[in-house]
């Protein structure tokens, strides 16, 4: 039985790609433990390479997207593949350690019921104008749905399968690390946070971090959601 199942969407991730087989080769060592890798529909090469290589990584799935819907929608793709009792996503640009992942696992291994545990990392070793944008989100999301968020879009994200299944029309944006965290503080489940270190990018640059407008962008479509959100939950 697969205890831990790991999601991680790829787009456009090509040259980090090797990087990522290599680590989560070398931080998988217990055969309960899967990797879903998503190809979240990739303009190049990746799906390819992805093809030919996870041959030497029998604990490694692949899922294929056609076309990209979005950061989220990738995850969630990886989701309904996966097997695990205890699921996670990351990212696969390496800026986060897959490692981490492994290092979460163990609040939901040390409880007695592990379906009242959702965890998640804490980023250090940040751009200062990042930890900026950070603060203000985190503020906003706090007085907006009243309960102290922190750092919402910091991975990883561990939760149980059971808590996953509850989940009700969830984003397929970046809003999706918002949903996830605010969904678990909404249900009474323990949150843990666990610091994870902020690596530079090996290859290519963020997809959504780029530039301030980029930001701006970003936080506009969070915001945007948070407000639709918190609809949701005061009409429920």
């Amino acid at each position: 039985m697969i205890k831990l199942s790991i999601v991680i969407p790829c787009y456009n991730e090509l040259k980090n790609l090797p990087l990522l087989l290599d680590r989560c080769g070398q931080v998988v060592v217990r055969k309960d433990i899967e990797i879903v890798l998503v190809d979240n529909g990739s303009t190049d090469e990746s799906y390819t390479f992805l093809n030919e290589s996870l041959s030497e990584f029998p604990f490694i799935s692949l899922v294929h997207v056609e076309k990209n819907q979005g950061y989220g929608h990738g995850i969630l793709e990886g989701l309904k593949a996966a097997s695990g009792e205890i699921l996670a996503w990351s990212h696969a640009d390496m800026q986060t350690d897959p490692g981490d992942i492994i290092k979460g696992l163990e609040y939901f291994e040390n409880v007695s019921d592990p379906s009242l545990i959702f965890a998640k990392g804490r980023r250090y070793g940040r751009p200062i104008i990042d930890s900026f944008f950070t603060v203000g989100m985190s503020l906003f999301e706090t007085l907006l749905m009243r309960t102290y968020m922190w750092d919402i879009n910091a991975q990883p994200t561990i939760f149980h399968r059971s808590f996953y299944e509850s989940w009700d029309a969830p984003p397929n944006d970046f809003s999706l690390d918002l949903y996830a965290y605010f969904m678990a503080k909404s249900a009474g489940i323990q949150i843990k946070r666990f610091p994870v270190y902020f690596n530079k990018r090996a290859f290519g640059v963020s997809h959504w971090n780029f530039s301030l407008a980029a930001k701006f962008k970003f936080i506009k479509r969070t915001l945007s959601y948070s407000l639709e959100l918190n609809q949701k939950i005061k009409n429920a």
